[in-house]
């Protein structure tokens, strides 16, 4: 990269100050990317706790649970009846 800089005969101060933007440049767009992510990840697992409270409110689950019985399911044709 620095041979680039010398056909333009730049001094090393500047070409110090630009390869140090480029690092601080890269970081802050590595930074952006994940506070981005961690901002959808937030929103999400707030989303699926509101389901899940909306669902554990919800009568329909309960009442299915308590109307089933017990139903023998080994006496299918994959399972051995010794």
């Amino acid at each position: 990269m620095s041979i680039v800089f010398f056909q333009f005969m730049l001094p090393n101060d500047v070409l110090q100050l630009i390869i140090d933007n480029g690092i601080i440049i890269g970081l802050l767009i590595t930074v952006f990317i994940f506070l981005v992510l961690l901002i959808l990840g937030m929103r999400k697992t707030q989303k699926l706790n509101a389901e899940n409270e909306r669902l554990a409110n919800s009568e329909i689950l309960e009442s299915d649970d308590k109307d089933k019985k017990y139903k023998d399911f080994t006496e299918g044709h994959l399972y051995s009846n010794n």
